[in-house]
């Protein structure tokens, strides 16, 4: 248990030292040495407790509790003024009526509101510490130095670096609380601390776009948590049947029709902490934020706190009509946000937009919930977690470089910043090319859908969903390796500055993918088999045929390396006009013109303005449709 209590209390400590740390040399030693000691601690964890099934901890709950209602008294109070002061009245209504359900709960249920064991870990819980503590350290580390540039190129923002730094290890305290608690009424307070901490590290450059994003985010974040508290109540009121706050007894209890309707309200929190339809705007405002901030939230914690609640109810939803209903709102929004990255030629936007797809994916299997689509939903958080840090960071670390988040600049990267442009290819090899990881797990969502009842619908919404996906990486990645003349090497100096993070992330997607099956046999079979009886197993021929595609991949890259003493460059192909050697030709009608290229973006098609709105009432009318079903039941 020491272990545990450190990981939530330690990043505390961290936090309030950075409070007083100014230089940014010695805030760059406090943040990698914490960086240091947390990873060590998670991959303790994994060490010590990966083949022990789940171990329950009776920490102490009578004073933790009361500073936790405190604390959420506390930031009730702050979300009031802070509501007060940008005149924003939703959000102060919502943090009211959450303060006054919280009190209600305290007040009448008081003696239903004890969990025999408050902590545990099993196998779920070290995936997600893995991540929290590996992927969201490596984050921080990168921030000192990022940070600091920004504030270079925006000399506008007022430098609040100390409270920036201050809220990430906060945020990672939470992350660490929300997946080690057993008691729900410690999960919710931890979930509405990475609420509070997502909204002022979106507002962090405090701009009227950043302040209203923020506020966005917190509104729609404290709907779930309204629906969270009201979820509490009802397990308190039928403790007797339901199981409580205690939540290894609700998953226990069996008795579906009592905690169908608190579980689909936990989901909805789910949904919207995961920023699926309607709720993903909250995600995408979130962009204006520096990016170090962006892959927090999309890898390590805030989303991953939506999808990772999901899957741990998963077998409470699983045969359900409202389990059904809300891995349809997954599926909706996966098929719909990955049309619209089409559109994108923002990066950061692209990034956004795949990330909601991909968590639409993993939630439409935790809504399904069999023990197959459980395994496959554990693989995609890991492979999704590890990629999009790379792809957001060093998209932070390009812009700084070239000025601009445009796919469209990048051309060429391969020329100007070709380390940086190999690790960029990694990344977006990691979420849609085989063997890497994400193709994989939708390989396995496939093969589970065909074994449930209408999976054909899920099935079908998955090779669309993926076709278009195929399209906005490829484009992508194409004008990444896009060989261009006459372009400025820019990479000088980048590697000098003390990004190692970027190459241990890049490692870890390649590790991810190579040891996968390991991962699988040691962490998420373990789990589902203790859940469900049975599990999921990858077959041989499958780890065949892997192996096989990883060795014709290398082909293109050791091809490269063999013969570069030996390559010919030759000129472009013009069509058999003449060029000059910058790719300038005689035209038509006389005019000296450029080539150029540009990838097809087809907004007329695949737009926001075309296919948000449609999806969002889908998503809504399937949202309401889950709670009336559970409703039924009860």
């Amino acid at each position: 248990m020491q272990t545990l209590l450190f990981l939530i209390l330690f990043p505390i400590l961290v936090a309030c030292l950075l409070l007083f740390v100014k230089r940014t040399t010695l805030r760059y030693v406090v943040v990698a040495l914490s960086a240091l000691a947390i990873g060590g601690a998670s991959i303790y964890l994994l060490m010590r407790y990966a083949f022990e099934g789940a171990v329950y901890f009776a920490a102490p709950s009578e004073a933790a509790g009361l500073v936790m209602v405190a604390i959420e008294m506390g930031l009730a109070l702050f979300i009031i003024y802070m509501g007060a002061k940008f005149r924003n009245y939703l959000a102060i209504a919502l943090a009211a009526v959450q303060a006054a359900l919280v009190v209600y709960l305290e007040a009448t249920f008081s003696g239903s509101l004890h969990a025999v064991n408050n902590l545990f870990i099993d196998q779920f819980s070290i995936i997600m510490a893995l991540i929290i503590g590996l992927i969201g350290s490596l984050i921080a580390v990168y921030s000192v130095r990022y940070m600091e540039t920004y504030h270079h190129h925006h000399p506008e923002v007022r430098d609040r670096q100390k409270i920036f730094f201050f809220v990430i290890f906060a945020f990672l305290a939470a992350m660490f609380g929300l997946v080690f608690s057993n008691n729900l009424m410690w999960v919710f307070f931890f979930w509405e601390i990475t609420t509070i901490s997502s909204f002022l590290l979106i507002g962090y450059s405090e701009t009227e776009e950043a302040t209203k994003n923020a506020f966005r985010a917190l509104v729609m974040n404290l709907l779930g948590g309204v629906a969270f508290v009201v979820a509490l109540i009802i397990l308190a009121a039928t403790e007797a049947t339901s199981g409580g706050i205690d939540l290894a007894r609700v998953l226990a209890s069996g008795d579906t029709a009592i905690i169908l309707l608190p579980a689909a309200l936990i989901g909805f929190a789910g949904i919207t902490k995961a920023a699926l339809m309607p709720f993903s705007s909250w995600l995408l405002g979130a962009m204006v934020a520096p990016t170090p901030v962006s892959a927090l939230l999309h890898s390590s914690t805030m989303v991953k706190a939506g999808v990772y609640i999901l899957v741990r109810f998963s077998p409470v939803f699983a045969g359900t009509f409202a389990g059904f209903s809300i891995g349809l709102v997954g599926a909706v929004t996966f098929v719909v946000a990955s049309a619209i990255a089409i559109s994108q030629n923002n990066a950061k936007l692209v990034l956004a937009y795949s990330t909601i797809a991909n968590l639409g994916l993993i939630a439409a299997c935790a809504g399904v919930g069999t023990y197959m689509l459980v395994w496959a939903a554990i693989l995609l958080i890991i492979f999704h977690a590890v990629a999009k840090a790379l792809l957001f960071l060093g998209t932070g670390a390009i812009e700084h470089r070239i000025g601009s988040r445009d796919i469209e600049d990048m051309e060429g990267l391969i020329v100007r910043m070709p380390r940086m442009a190999v690790m960029m290819f990694i990344g977006i090899a990691g979420m849609f090319l085989a063997p890497f990881g994400m193709l994989i797990s939708k390989w396995a969502a496939i093969e589970a859908f065909v074994q449930v009842p209408f999976g054909i619908v899920f099935i079908a919404i998955l090779a669309y969903g993926s076709a278009v996906t195929v399209f906005f990486w490829a484009k992508w990645m194409g004008k990444l390796v896009a060989v261009t003349r006459n372009q400025e090497r820019v990479e000088k100096g980048f590697f000098e500055e003390p990004w190692a993070p970027l190459y241990i992330i890049t490692g870890l997607v390649i590790a991810a993918v190579l040891l996968f099956p390991v991962i699988s046999s040691v962490l998420i079979e373990p789990y589902v088999l203790a859940i469900y009886g049975v599990t999921a197993l990858m077959a041989q021929a499958n780890v065949a045929i892997m192996l096989l595609m990883m060795a014709l991949l290398l082909v293109l890259p050791v091809s490269f390396l063999l013969f570069r003493r030996s390559a010919k460059s030759l000129p472009a192909y013009m069509g058999g006009r003449t060029a000059t050697p910058d790719l300038h030709f005689s035209g038509s009608l006389g005019r000296t013109q450029e080539a150029q290229t540009r990838n097809y973006y087809l907004t007329e098609y695949f737009g926001e303005a075309k296919l948000f709105l449609p999806g969002a009432v889908v998503c809504t009318i399937l949202i309401l449709a889950s709670w009336v079903l559970a409703g039924v039941a009860l």
